[in-house]
């Protein structure tokens, strides 16, 4: 029997879930304007072990979102799933930020394309297939006019990136899925599992966030 607790942190939305067996048994998150991760993290994983009449103990794993997003809530939960992982002496798993918007919805044919918001008109972006298979590299591009003039199938958008091209990518093949805007640890429970399963896991002591780009400090 494998529990999991799973971590996603790379965007506004501050998650976290425990999962048994691939599972969810329950979530805990919060998206607020101003990042507010560093307060409720802890506090969620905290509620959830209690609730769930479990404690740091019976934790066979820790997964946490890898990026691309957010510089600091990367640091933070993968500080975080660091932390834990040292102290209980288990493994860390990481999983693709991209993927878990992607496996937000279900389609019947087209693609997926997920985005983060990475400023401007820029986003963090990747495409996968209707089985959530990726099958374009994760990037960090400026969107415009011509972007995926070269797709012809039907593409469907998902994530906080989206909302700002919806009058420059217009035509019936993009469909903008709204109600899909950060990732959650929801979606980590199946693919933290397959990870496990595998013994797929990463160096607690070398692992780094996904950046995708370097971090540039506002004034």
């Amino acid at each position: 029997m494998a529990i999991i607790l799973n971590i996603e942190t790379a965007t506004k939305n501050c998650s976290v879930a425990l999962a048994k067996e691939g599972k969810t048994l329950a979530c805990k998150e919060i998206a607020e304007q101003n990042f507010s991760h560093a307060e409720k993290l802890h506090v969620f994983i905290e509620e959830l072990l209690a609730e769930n009449n479990l404690q740091f103990s019976d934790l066979n794993a820790i997964a946490v979102s890898q990026g691309p997003g957010s510089y600091t809530g990367l640091r933070i939960g993968v500080s975080s799933a660091k932390g834990f992982c040292y102290a209980l002496n288990i493994p860390m798993i990481a999983i693709d930020t991209l993927q878990l918007l992607a496996k937000q919805i279900q389609i019947k044919d087209g693609i997926i394309i997920p985005m983060i918001d990475a400023r401007r008109m820029e986003v963090f972006t990747a495409i996968y297939d209707k089985n959530h298979e990726q099958i374009r590299n994760t990037q960090a591009e400026i969107i415009d006019e011509t972007s995926y003039q070269e797709i012809s199938e039907k593409m469907h958008l998902v994530g906080d990136g989206t909302e700002k091209f919806k009058n420059t990518l217009t035509g019936d093949k993009f469909e903008f899925h709204s109600n899909v805007i950060f990732p959650s640890a929801i979606q980590m429970s199946e693919l933290s599992f397959d990870k496990y399963k595998k013994s797929d896991f990463v160096d607690v002591a070398y692992f780094e966030p996904y950046y995708l780009k370097d971090f540039v400090l506002s004034k």
